[in-house]
């Protein structure tokens, strides 16, 4: 049987920005193990072409590898040698800790790196290709009951590579990309990335989502229960309320905000004239009170410098 095919790795916005937070809060180079399930979607084939009914028998089943959760150690090697050989005993003790179910197999590796190329080296293709002819296999979830025997299971080929621009930059930023390693060929496979945060087919990576609990502030709402000194503050504040407004009403000269409806038919000529007649007044009392506290600043500078020289003059006196 031919060699299986992911068509894309689909991961959730929480899930990669917690593992590039990972990578990033690390002081070296780190690697881990990456955790989720592959599906096998059959696409539809009805169509109103009868053209398109024949389909490329290959074509058929589509493999979408979902990256669920990740476990890194905080160290480089953590999994296999120098030499990118398996250390079985270490990576099994890192897969008995992760608590896998069958929604949640060992699906691949990631390698987080600081201004590389975005490129496999030797190591980690090294080991991917320890992991492609590794005992380690998970089964396939197909959207099909009828397709369930298709296939038997994959091994780990899903890798995640990070890293840094080589160059500086102003901007903090990550380089990822997803990568599938085809042991038939033995060579890395480039595949898209779906960052998905919303649908049915995710919905599992919020089920343990639980809200907090904000306490509201205790409001006063009765209003019969007012003391004399309460009712005399609100009476006090609705004056002042009642002194602004007035005093916007004199700035406006009589214009208020329903009237505004007037700009529309065949009264819009006058009134936009009145209008534009108020603002040109409201400017010519802008340039004035800025005039005026030109003026003052002047004085108060000048105020200020002659302060200064009686300070000084008291203060040669008492010198001498």
């Amino acid at each position: 049987m031919a060699e299986l095919s992911i068509e894309k790795v689909a991961i959730s916005g929480p899930t990669l920005a917690s593992l590039i937070q990972c990578i990033s809060s690390s002081s070296a180079d780190v690697d881990g193990l990456l955790f989720g399930h592959v599906t096998q979607l059959t696409p539809s084939t009805l169509s109103d072409d009868s053209s398109s009914s024949i389909h490329d028998p290959s074509d058929q089943h589509q493999l979408i590898a979902t990256v669920t959760s990740f476990l890194c150690p905080n160290a480089p090697l953590s999994f296999y040698d120098s030499l990118g050989r398996l250390n079985s005993p270490a990576l099994l003790r890192f897969l008995s800790s992760s608590s896998t179910t069958n929604h949640r197999h060992f699906i691949g590796w990631f390698s987080g790196r600081r201004k590389t190329p975005l490129r496999p080296s030797l190591r980690e293709f090294s080991v991917s290709r320890s992991l492609s002819s590794s005992q380690f296999l998970f089964p396939i979830t197909t959207s099909s009951e009828h397709d369930g025997n298709l296939i038997k299971g994959l091994r780990p080929c899903v890798f995640l590579l990070f890293s840094t621009p080589v160059h500086d930059q102003l901007i903090h930023t990550h380089e990822y990309r997803a990568y599938q390693f085809r042991s038939e060929t033995t060579s890395f496979e480039s595949k898209p990335i779906d960052i998905v945060n919303i649908g049915p087919a995710f919905r599992g990576n919020y089920g343990n989502f639980s809200p907090s609990n904000s306490m509201f502030p205790m409001l006063n709402c009765e209003m019969s229960g007012l003391s004399a000194m309460n009712e005399d503050n609100s009476l006090s504040e609705m004056k002042k309320v009642v002194k602004d407004q007035k005093e916007l009403d004199l700035c406006a000269e009589g214009f208020e905000v329903k009237d505004l409806s007037r700009l529309i038919g065949s009264e819009a000529s006058g009134y936009t004239l009145g209008l534009e007649n108020m603002y040109e007044k409201m400017l010519v009392k802008i340039e004035s009170l800025a005039r005026q506290v030109e003026t003052s600043n002047a004085n108060v500078l000048e105020q200020e410098n002659q302060n200064r020289k009686l300070r000084y003059k008291v203060a040669r006196g008492g010198l001498e």
